[in-house]
C-alpha cells in the first residue's frame, strides 16, 4: 500500500496573483485544501518539499496529511500546476479526506512471471496497451501498483482487467467493459517468416 506523506503547511493570508508571486518568489507554493463539506483553507507549501515528493513518482497515489496550525489535514492530491517552461510547481489542489473516504486513483501496472509466457519464450513481444489502471479503493489500501501474471499467455493473446487479480478493497473504476491491457505480439522473425516474401521475389 502507499504510504502516507508528510507536508508541512502555513495559511495564505492574502489571496490573488500578486501574493502568490511573493510567496513563489519566496521558495513556496500556494495551494488550497477544499472538499469534506468544510470550508476551503488556502496555504502554502515549501516548494524544495513538494518537488521532493513529487519526485517520488506516487505522489498522486499516496495520502498527504497536510499540517497546518498545528493541525493534520488529510488529504489527496488532485492537481498540480506547472510553469510551461521551467516545470516549476506553481499550485496544488489537495482534497480533504474523510475517515471512510473511497478515492479514485491511477495506478501503474507491472508483468510477472514473463519466463512463464510461451509467446514472450518464443521471441514475442508485450505490447502494453494501458501502463496504470483506474482503480477505486479506500484511502487507506491504495496500492504502490498492481501486479500482472502473464503466465500461460501465448502469441496473439490479450490479457484483458478480467485476468486481473485486484488487491482486497480495490476495484476497476471501468465496470462497462472488459479492456485489454496488453498483448503478446508476434515476434518480427515469425512475421518475416510467414508474410515478407519481399526478399525472396528480389533475388
Amino acid at each position: 500500500m502507499s504510504d502516507t506523506l508528510n507536508l508541512p503547511a502555513e495559511t495564505r493570508e492574502r489571496a490573488g496573483k500578486g501574493a502568490s508571486r511573493a510567496l513563489r518568489r519566496d521558495g513556496r507554493v500556494p495551494a488550497v485544501v477544499y472538499g469534506g463539506n468544510e470550508e476551503p483553507i488556502a496555504i502554502h507549501v515549501e516548494e524544495k518539499e513538494l518537488t521532493r515528493q513529487l519526485m517520488t513518482g506516487h505522489f498522486f497515489n499516496s495520502i498527504v496529511e497536510v499540517e497546518v496550525g498545528g493541525k493534520k489535514l488529510r488529504t489527496q492530491p488532485k492537481d498540480v500546476a506547472f510553469h510551461p517552461v521551467n516545470d516549476r510547481p506553481l499550485h496544488v489542489d489537495f482534497l480533504r479526506l474523510g475517515a471512510n473516504a473511497t478515492v479514485h486513483v491511477n495506478v501503474p501496472v507491472v508483468f510477472a512471471n514473463e519466463e512463464a509466457s510461451p509467446g514472450l519464450k518464443r521471441g514475442g513481444v508485450l505490447n502494453v496497451v494501458r501502463h496504470d489502471l483506474e482503480l477505486v479503493c479506500d484511502a487507506d489500501k491504495i496500492p504502490h501498483e498492481v501486479s500482472i501474471d502473464v503466465t500461460g499467455f501465448d502469441v496473439g493473446e490479450s490479457i484483458h482487467i478480467s485476468h486481473v487479480k485486484l488487491p482486497k478493497g480495490v476495484a476497476s473504476a471501468i465496470t462497462d467493459r472488459d479492456f485489454t491491457i496488453a498483448t503478446i505480439a508476434a515476434p518480427s522473425a515469425l512475421k518475416s517468416a510467414e508474410g515478407d516474401t519481399t526478399k525472396d521475389e528480389a533475388e
